[in-house]
């Protein structure tokens, strides 16, 4: 499913009230970008791009302990999101998230020293929590960066 009809999902849950049995819904949402860190310089700069299909893993405990694990790509903007809708008391409490692969020939080592983002999810409902962007570095660095 695409971000858009995952959205659209979201939304028309929301409306039609969750079919929760009387319990509120909340509605949570995990974005960040993946970019190709070209001068391998641990900062995003202008000669950096985007990586379109890039794969993040996005793990959850709930309020409740349960644990979900979610799958996300990058789009054309290199922006990934991760939406659930859920009653109130089942809402996500924390969050990892973490690259898992750029699919990029050229850009494909993984430019940050973490393994993933650790976060305490503490967003109203409806509102989104966005991850620091993951760096990949290229095979090698251009001459200019030099």
């Amino acid at each position: 499913m695409d971000s858009a009809a995952a959205t659209a999902a979201v939304v028309l849950v929301v409306l039609c009230g969750g079919g929760g049995g009387g319990a509120e819904a909340w509605t949570g949402e995990i974005r960040g970008r993946v970019v190709c860190d070209v001068c391998a310089d641990a900062a995003i700069g202008p000669e950096d791009h985007v990586l379109e299909g890039a794969e993040v893993a996005v793990l959850c405990i709930t309020k409740s302990g349960e644990v979900l694990n979610y799958q996300a790509f990058t789009d054309s903007k290199g922006v990934y999101t991760v939406a659930e809708t859920m009653p109130e008391s089942d809402r996500w409490e924390s969050c990892l998230a973490r690259p898992i692969s750029s699919f990029h020939d050229r850009c494909a080592r993984r430019g940050d020293s973490h393994s993933g983002v650790k976060f305490t999810y503490n967003r109203p409902s409806g509102h989104s929590h966005t991850v620091k962007p993951f760096l990949y570095k290229p095979t090698s660095v251009p001459v200019y960066c030099s």
